[in-house]
């Protein structure tokens, strides 16, 4: 056992970060990609200096105890706003907006179109064609008020 960690060379660490990189493609997780970028750092530093197996394995544990604090940081930052707030918020989208009632609003129901999607609303009652301003969303049902 001994004898393979005094074998362990730069074209081994090398190897194994291209291994790890390439099983990251398959299994995507983003978790070996790390671990192969800190085995391509320990192989790539072993071309500049030679450190012993011991320092060699301490560089990978370093290396890979660094990944996770610094994927952490740039998965966090955001270059620029979001260009799609409400993508699967579709009816925080609707709030604000208004529309023309398609039926009426009976004893507190209603429907009303927007685009080519039929809503359930509630709200006061008002006749067809009156344009209503949707102030809520819950699930599948708006809350209008009279604009």
């Amino acid at each position: 056992m001994a004898e393979m960690f005094v074998t362990l060379g730069t074209w081994n660490w090398l190897i194994f970060g291209v291994l790890l990189m390439a099983l990251e493609l398959l299994a995507p997780g983003i978790f070996l990609f790390w671990l192969g970028l800190a085995a391509f750092l320990v192989g790539m530093l072993s071309f500049i200096i030679t450190p012993g197996w011991q320092l060699q394995m301490l560089l990978f544990a370093v290396f890979a105890a660094a990944a996770v604090p610094i994927w952490r940081r740039v998965a966090q930052q955001k270059p620029g706003a979001n260009p799609n707030p409400f993508l699967n918020k579709r009816t925080d989208a609707l709030i604000g907006r208004v529309f023309t009632l398609d039926r009426p609003i009976v004893d507190g129901a209603g429907i009303v179109r927007v685009d080519d999607t039929i809503w359930r609303v509630s709200g006061p009652d008002v006749p067809a064609g009156t344009k209503v301003k949707i102030v809520q969303a819950d699930g599948a049902s708006l809350t209008v008020d009279v604009a």
